[in-house]
């Protein structure tokens, strides 16, 4: 297949865009900058030029290829404060590539998230699928959710469509995300906090199995499917902590509930959610096999804190 990949050259994008040309396909990827198109074209990938803002450029890439991955989104944009403009953006750009693929039959699979998604249970590929007021799209962090349940209807207009829930954490060397917020944190506190008794847990994927189930979505999901990037169920955050202590030779401390904003800063809401999830259905419905080390491996191999800025 021919694929088009939005946030190619991102965390994600780069170890999916690899992915795919092993698997024998062809990649055109999104790039927003000289330095993205450079190392899309090194790894063997053809480049588009824009960004999720050039609605015309998404759906001409959409249309002149065989199936779509979305990985994009405005990270930079939501941590700052601005998670409707970040909503807003992504769905417009989602309803783009929707209609370009219309009729077609043709593959598209968005990468959503996982966190959050249930608090009093591990949550299933069949949660969250609660109807959600599209007018309400852009007004919070609910919008990631109002997006995938969009793109998981465009089955209904004959697109092959599928959702990828991701950890929170989708871990490995080189990761910027939130566990490498929490070692930032712990370096610029003194210490390695934990929230709580340190219970709070989170799915967690390596990003070359993340990689690799959206290459299966984009062969084998059929429409409609909602698969779960999580290849372990639920890790504490007390033994995250607890690891970056020790990686760091840094104290590790409970953070009071009141003290999580000052402490945790935009990660604060967020290390409060116990969320758990299961991939089973997702390894049942396209063979999908986890292989890379577990979130605490790689932080014990030194993944996020070897050297003075990792």
């Amino acid at each position: 297949m021919r694929v088009f990949v939005t946030g190619a050259s991102g965390w994600i994008g780069s170890a999916t865009v690899p992915e795919l040309l092993a698997a024998g396909h062809e990649v055109v990827g999104l790039a927003r900058s000289e330095e993205s198109a450079a190392a899309l074209e090194a790894a063997g990938a053809s480049v588009v030029r824009g960004t999720l803002d050039d609605l015309d450029v998404l759906a001409s890439a959409a249309a002149d290829t065989d199936g779509v991955i979305h990985l994009a989104f405005k990270h930079d944009l939501a941590f700052s404060g601005d998670f409707a403009g970040a909503g807003r953006a992504d769905r417009q750009a989602v309803e783009t590539l929707g209609d370009a693929l219309a009729g077609t039959g043709k593959p598209f699979v968005l990468a959503s998230g996982l966190l959050g998604l249930r608090s009093d249970g591990v949550a299933t590929e069949a949660d969250g699928h609660e109807p959600v007021d599209s007018a309400l799209y852009g007004e919070g962090p609910s919008a990631r959710h109002a997006t995938a349940e969009f793109t998981l209807q465009l089955a209904d207009r004959d697109v092959r469509s599928s959702v990828v829930r991701l950890s929170p954490t989708v871990h490995g060397a080189g990761d910027t995300g939130f566990v490498a917020a929490l070692v930032g944190l712990a370096r610029a506190h003194g210490f390695a906090g934990y929230l709580g008794d340190g219970g709070t847990r989170w799915p967690a994927v390596h990003r070359d199995d993340a990689a690799a189930l959206f290459r299966l979505a984009l062969e084998q999901a059929v429409p409609g499917t909602t698969l779960h990037g999580a290849a372990e169920e639920g890790v504490r955050l007390g033994d995250v902590a607890a690891e970056i202590g020790r990686q760091l030779d840094l104290p590790v401390r409970a953070v009071a509930a009141e003290d999580a904003t000052n402490h945790f800063l935009w990660l604060g809401p967020m290390v409060g959610m116990d969320t758990r999830a299961s991939s089973e259905a997702t390894r049942r419905e396209v063979g999908w096999r986890p292989t890379g080390p577990e979130l605490l491996e790689d932080l014990a191999a030194g993944a996020y804190t070897d050297g003075p800025e990792a």
